[in-house]
């Protein structure tokens, strides 16, 4: 299946049960929830998947399950965050026998490497395989920027076609167009600047508070796209303290939490993650509380 990198791709949360394993009944519920709401893709195992903890075959069975799931309506995007490039053309190879459709790529894990290894992890990873890859562009919280002179370098890799931008400087949306034009494909990857990105060009929105909330997220993308600029900001404004939640170390339990109170999930993770407690976990409930008690009525953003 060919992969767009345009629109909604939810970076899904994993869902656990009670005894600390997969809780694939949830997952589809979930899954079927962001397929009714008209989202682009799915995206497996990334910062909201608490990728870190998941083990290798756990990832596989996530893939084959998300696979079987969606039946071709939508692309499967696994994420690849391994320390060492060998362990990354190892998962690129897993996900590509389990039926992925592309790939989203964080720099090497634990080890700070240089521009110049960095951009030698990414060419190795491309060439062995042929599934199209996203680079996940986030120094903010894995220390490593991908800068345009290392997109210069990439460009020779025809299957390095999009980038998760979450540098947090929504000015680099304009650089890349400027240095690269329409090469590469630009997903805003941080819910407080989706509507702004895609004012600048960003042709998709990795996002996260879409665990909870698939329909009113797509129906901002797709205002936006259609021009009804208003009923998108609308919606982005009501929808701003929620996706809040997302710039925040708690984001999984955050979201997790949400999906609670909308039906689809659970709040079960994997230690050493903990559910929220006390005036902590409070405070995010009233934001939701008042998020749900003033949840907006939306338009039939599905048929624009």
């Amino acid at each position: 299946m060919h992969v767009s990198w345009q629109g909604v791709y939810p970076a899904v949360t994993t869902k656990f049960t009670t005894d600390d394993q997969l809780d694939l009944e949830m997952f589809e519920v979930n899954i079927k929830a962001q397929l009714a709401a008209g989202v682009d893709g799915v995206i497996l195992g990334g910062t909201l998947g608490e990728a870190s903890t998941l083990l290798d075959e756990e990832k596989r069975t996530l893939v084959r399950e998300a696979v079987r799931i969606v039946e071709g309506k939508v692309p499967v995007i696994i994420n690849i965050a391994e320390q060492s490039t060998k362990g990354a053309i190892d998962a690129a190879r897993k996900a590509q026998e389990d039926g992925a459709n592309g790939l989203m790529m964080l720099p090497p894990m634990r080890y700070k490497a240089d521009d110049r290894e960095t951009v030698t992890y990414f060419k190795a990873v491309a060439s062995s395989t042929h599934l199209p890859i996203m680079v996940y562009n986030n120094p903010v919280d894995y220390k490593i920027e991908v800068t345009l002179e290392m997109f210069a370098e990439l460009v020779e890799c025809e299957n390095i076609v999009a980038v998760k931008e979450s540098t947090r400087d929504i000015t680099n949306i304009t650089r890349m167009k400027n240095r690269f034009g329409d090469r590469f494909k630009i997903l805003c990857g941080v819910d407080t600047l989706a509507l702004e990105s895609m004012a600048m060009g960003a042709e998709g929105w990795v996002a996260g508070l879409v665990c909870a909330y698939p329909a009113e997220t797509v129906a901002i993308y797709r205002l936006q796209k259609a021009g009804r600029l208003q009923e998108a900001l609308d919606i982005y404004r009501w929808f701003m303290p929620l996706l809040e939640l997302d710039i925040n170390p708690k984001l999984v339990q955050n979201i997790k939490l949400a999906e609670v109170a909308t039906g689809i999930g659970t709040e079960h993770v994997r230690e050493p993650r903990l559910p929220l407690a006390g005036k902590e976990r409070e405070g995010v409930l009233r934001i939701i509380d008042e998020a749900m008690q003033n949840r907006p009525a939306l338009p039939d953003y599905l048929n624009l």
